[in-house]
């Protein structure tokens, strides 16, 4: 029996203090919208596999790369104050799609290209190991990379160096989030359908709450 190729997607999220109180539950509510969301959708039941990284003064593998099906998200919570080491988590990333994405061998297909998607509420903290992850990434092929500037504190700048796919949420309210998070939905379903087979992955327009950055 041939093993069905898997769509890994990943999503890092700041747990920085500054995402404290509001913010981080109502990033827990869109999250749970985004999982229910995916599963409506037979192509993303079938193929999707999802990683969870949070980072604040760490970065840490909360979800490891798991079946949506049996995804059973804990709720993400936030230290009393902490920093944004966001460079720590794309290296975290980096090391875990290094060791758990399939590649393609004679006998096999691999997975299909990996998705990205970043979320945080202010700049990387630690700037120099950012840039450092940024030069890894860029040697390796994804289907997509979108990242979040969420709040008005957020920079937009340093998430540009990533990827030319920034959105940025004006407010942290419930309404902000739940849109972005099912927006990325909307693009994990895109891409579950297309099987990562195009050149990158073409997005569905962002909901009125998420602006996208051109």
């Amino acid at each position: 029996m041939m093993s069905v190729r898997r769509l890994p997607v990943y999503i890092l999220l700041d747990t920085s203090g500054s995402m404290k109180g509001e913010p981080i539950h109502s990033v827990n509510v869109g999250l749970q919208a985004m999982i229910s969301g995916m599963r409506q959708d037979p192509y993303a039941l079938d193929s999707v596999y999802l990683s969870i990284i949070t980072f604040d003064i760490e970065a840490r593998e909360i979800m490891p790369l798991t079946a949506l099906s049996d995804v059973q998200l804990n709720e993400i919570t936030v230290p009393q104050s902490g920093a944004t080491f966001l460079g720590a988590a794309l290296q975290l990333f980096i090391e875990r799609v290094d060791r758990d994405v399939r590649k393609n061998t004679k006998e096999t297909k691999g997975d299909w290209r990996p998705l990205l998607f970043v979320m945080t509420d202010g700049n990387p903290s630690d700037i120099a190991a950012y840039r450092k992850a940024i030069i890894e990434i860029k040697k390796r092929n994804f289907g997509a990379i979108l990242a979040c500037a969420a709040g008005p504190k957020a920079k937009q700048e340093a998430l540009l160096e990533l990827t030319d796919r920034v959105v940025t949420l004006d407010t942290m309210d419930s309404a902000a989030f739940l849109g972005f998070f099912k927006w990325v939905s909307a693009s994990v379903s895109i891409g579950s359908s297309s099987n990562g087979l195009t050149e990158q992955i073409n997005l569905p327009p962002p909901p009125p709450e998420v602006n996208l950055v051109l």
